[in-house]
């Protein structure tokens, strides 16, 4: 059964999630804040924008540390992108499709105070109630329009 599911292995699934844990829990003891990405992209959003949501002070008090968190994921998917042998990574997607994705995705994030990462790594790891429901809400639309996109002849 595993083998499966996994069919390259499981160790490095088990790596990078004990990576991603611990390093979710250093930046939580050091800091006091939770690291979501979508406020990772709100705080770096604080140094370009002049608008009054990115300049509230839960943005502007944390922005540098984030930032350096943005660019750290930012190098660290090239240098593995580079250094993988993976070769390039190819889309069919037309990128107005990926723009518009973006958008909703990003709307999506705010309206739920928080992205899948900020709810299903940081919320759920600290029990917050109103995470588990987003995660479930995330789950489900994702699998019913998973569902609806291979019904119309998606991949």
């Amino acid at each position: 059964m595993l083998e499966t599911l996994f069919p390259n292995g499981i160790i490095h699934y088990l790596a990078g999630g004990i990576l991603i844990g611990l390093a979710v829990s250093l930046a939580y003891l050091t800091t006091g804040l939770v690291t979501g990405m979508s406020t990772v992209f709100s705080s770096t959003w604080s140094y370009l924008s002049t608008l009054s949501f990115f300049q509230e002070p839960r943005f502007v008090a944390s922005r540098q540390w984030r930032l350096v968190l943005a660019l750290g994921l930012v190098i660290g998917a090239s240098l593995w992108a580079i250094t993988s042998g993976a070769g390039q990574a190819h889309t069919t997607v037309h990128w107005w499709q990926l723009l518009i994705g973006g958008f909703i995705g990003g709307f999506g994030a705010r309206m739920s105070n928080g992205c899948t990462s900020g709810h299903g790594i940081c919320g759920l790891a600290s029990l917050q109630v109103p995470s588990l429901a987003m995660v479930v809400v995330f789950l489900t639309t994702a699998i019913v329009a998973a569902n609806v996109v291979l019904q119309l002849g998606g991949v």
